[in-house]
């Protein structure tokens, strides 16, 4: 088998548009997937909705905002949502599975690594995983804060070749289209240099940052830093999914990144949740960088945070700048008394960095 993809599909694609209603979207999308199938290239689908559809069963006409009325939202839905999709698919001959993650999944290794054994498993009996948030259980600390960002964790996990970001707009813009006469659509994003230029104008660009854009754009660095390519655009339109499933130029492509991180990096780097920060002087900063050394505590100034052994870290330069991640071998109150003078705080085969030399 090849071509292995993720296609993530949100909350707007799935509201549908044009007269088509949630069922027809869902139709469209298990005919598409099913197809794939066909061609010998899986797939798994990670879905937003569950909220949405436990609102519209309980006869709420606006979203909760509460955390314990989002996820009892999100109970009634999730069933509902999953009874959708596996009817949808059964019309195909297609099974489908129902795999809910939260961030404490990914964050520890073991879980991790089950995770991506069970996908592993779903995949080579030829079912479709259907992802989404375990909403009804995760808490503010435990929560992905979006499909975007989940998507791209288990386009890593299960080491897709390419992940399709399906949304309300038919490209990435140089700005927001909506109230930006000159905002042009970016047809293709080559490097990761001019995808952190892109982010860095989200989150400074008003209601283009405000949107949905931001996270999408941090999707597409998680997914693109670990080899995978990257396809946006307007998933209201089920044309539009078939074009790009075909090679079609639509919407915006990602290109890999040409030195693209392991398994285990790309976990390091994306999946963690640094407990803390830690500031390193100039000279272990091009250690780090140009060397490939490990971190030591004679090249640490400052900590920050409180951080247990091999708990996730921030590796910082001098200037402020994040250089890497890793895992801390030293708890920070050990490290506060040990900053300055010998010994190993992250080890190399620990450590991802995440600025170039």
């Amino acid at each position: 088998m090849s071509n292995r993809r993720v296609i993530k599909v949100g909350t707007s694609v799935l509201r549908g548009s044009g007269g088509r209603s949630t069922d027809q979207v869902i139709a469209d999308l298990a005919a598409s997937l099913s197809g794939l199938w066909q061609r010998q290239e899986p797939v798994v689908l990670v879905t937003s909705g569950a909220v949405g559809l436990g609102c519209h069963a309980l006869g709420r006409s606006q979203r909760p905002t509460e955390l314990e009325a989002l996820q009892a939202a999100a109970a009634v839905g999730q069933g509902r949502l999953m009874t959708l999709y596996d009817q949808a698919f059964a019309t195909h001959g297609r099974c489908v599975a129902q795999v809910l993650l939260t961030r404490g999944d990914l964050t520890s290794r073991r879980r991790y690594q089950n995770a991506c054994r069970t996908l592993e498993q779903l995949l080579a009996w030829g079912v479709t995983p259907v992802i989404n948030e375990n909403d009804t259980l995760a808490t503010d600390e435990l929560r992905f804060g979006d499909n975007d960002t989940l998507s791209a964790l288990v386009s890593v996990a299960v080491q897709a070749d390419e992940l399709v970001l399906l949304t309300d707009i038919d490209s990435l813009y140089s700005g927001d289209p909506r109230s930006d006469a000159e905002a042009k659509p970016i047809p293709e994003v080559r490097t990761m240099a001019e995808l952190e230029a892109l982010a860095g104008v989200a989150k400074g660009g008003g209601r283009w940052g405000t949107g949905g854009m931001t996270t999408k754009l941090s999707a597409a660095r998680i997914a693109t830093a670990s080899g995978i390519q990257v396809r946006l655009a307007d998933g209201r339109d089920p044309a539009v999914l078939e074009a790009l499933l075909s090679g079609a130029p639509v919407g915006t492509l990602f290109r890999p990144s040409s030195s693209p991180l392991s398994s285990r990096k790309g976990w390091l780097a994306h999946a963690l949740l640094p407990k803390g920060s830690i500031t390193v002087d100039a000279g272990a900063a091009q250690a780090l960088l140009e060397q490939g050394a490990s971190l030591l505590a004679a090249g640490v100034q400052a900590v920050e945070g409180s951080f247990g052994r091999r708990e996730a870290v921030r590796v910082v330069g001098p200037q402020g700048q994040e250089l890497a991640r890793g895992l801390s071998a030293m708890a920070s109150d050990e490290l506060l008394e040990r900053k300055g003078h010998r010994g190993l705080v992250i080890h190399r085969d620990h450590l991802v960095l995440l600025s170039s030399p």
